[in-house]
């Protein structure tokens, strides 16, 4: 028997065709495939600049660092996230501090925002968590009236929309992931978007050790120069043109795969209206989410344990997104006020959403999961 995924990239001939273009070029590297991916993913979230890095980590790594924060000063972010929204504050040096979410959206909540903003408070990364927007009017003027900065993370957030606005193009940066199995699939990769022209200079410097020409620079003439020099200290955080050109197609047929995942929604939603112990899945009317993932909640009655292992028996993969960052180890010394992300957590179940799900395989997990009715005592 075949295990469902949770997740699985399309991939279509053309990608393949991108990228056996790619290895036969010679030029596998950070080259003009990057550049081309770069300007047409700026253009179509509504920002000036991109700068493509190896990792949606990476990118929020050197958003932060771009900053030049000092060590007394705090980042504000979701506890429901991956780890890497926190790691952007903690490999920097910085503090993170943790700030509640919404129980419906399950989205950083804006008034508890607000009321861990202190003097030392430098930046505000929100999550748009499933790829359904935060409410980033009350985050936007949060970030004015404290001189604030607000950078996106998107990383599942390709192709949504706030108010008819791109995510990532409201904030005074914005980061976004194309790992295996997100909107954009690229293999792997990030992306940094601005508007501002000397951050997107620095930035360029900052994902390769600092050097200040890149070898698709330096070979643009045609004569390879050799010469170069480092600025600054940084890491090797580039893309490569193979991953680009992946990202380039995948782009392309953004609308496509997105407006599958819609229609896979929209089934769900439909054939799980009449399971009581289980709510769907919210999109409020300001939001037009990209839908990465259906996370469905549990009631409280409802062993989750249990649910996800019988889900599992039945070949039928599951997830929790997220264990809150301050659970884990690693910020133990963290404390974290967040009631209603104690109490989300322990109830919410990612169920698969892929765009080339069959429909075999949808009517298996749906009845999959109402053949648990009789497991619920």
């Amino acid at each position: 028997m075949d295990t469902i995924p949770i997740f699985r990239p399309s991939v279509s001939d053309k990608e393949i065709q991108a990228v056996n273009n790619v290895l036969k070029s010679g030029w596998w590297g950070e080259g003009p495939q990057v550049k081309e991916f770069e300007n047409k993913f700026a253009k179509y979230i509504g920002k000036n600049y991109g700068i493509a890095t190896s990792s949606c980590t990476s990118a929020l790594y050197l958003a932060v660092k771009a900053l030049n924060l000092n060590p007394t000063d705090e980042v504000i972010t979701t506890p429901l996230t991956f780890i890497s929204t926190a790691y952007a504050a903690t490999l920097n040096n910085v503090k993170v501090v943790f700030a509640d979410i919404e129980p419906d959206t399950l989205n950083i909540n804006p008034e508890d925002i607000k009321k861990k903003i202190n003097k030392n408070t430098k930046v505000i990364i929100p999550v748009h968590y499933g790829g359904h927007s935060c409410l980033m009017d009350e985050i936007i003027e949060l970030g004015k009236e404290n001189n604030i900065t607000i950078i996106e993370d998107c990383a599942h957030a390709t192709g949504g929309a706030y108010k008819g606005r791109r995510l990532g193009s409201i904030g005074d940066a914005s980061v976004f992931s194309f790992q295996a199995v997100k909107n954009v699939a690229a293999g792997d990769g990030g992306m940094i978007l601005t508007n501002n022209q000397e951050l997107q200079k620095h930035l360029i410097k900052l994902r390769w050790l600092g050097i200040d020409k890149t070898t698709a620079q330096r070979s643009a003439s045609g004569k390879y120069s050799w010469y170069y020099h480092s600025e600054h200290v940084s890491h090797k955080f580039q893309m490569s043109d193979i991953n680009a050109s992946i990202g380039l197609v995948q782009l392309s047929r953004l609308e496509e795969l997105n407006n599958r995942r819609r229609g896979i929604v929209h089934a769900y939603n439909r054939a799980l209206a009449e399971v009581k112990w289980l709510t769907t899945p919210v999109e409020k009317g300001y939001a037009r989410s990209s839908l990465h993932n259906y996370v469905i909640k549990l009631h409280e009655r409802v062993n989750r344990d249990l649910f996800i292992e019988h889900l599992q028996k039945n070949g039928v993969s599951s997830g929790v997104h997220y264990l809150p960052l301050y659970l884990h180890p690693v910020y133990s010394d963290v404390s974290a006020s967040c009631p209603v992300t104690d109490k989300m957590y322990k109830n919410i179940v990612t169920l698969p959403l892929f765009p080339d799900m069959t429909k075999e395989q949808f009517d298996k997990i749906i009845s999959c999961i109402k053949a648990f009715e009789k497991e619920i005592t």
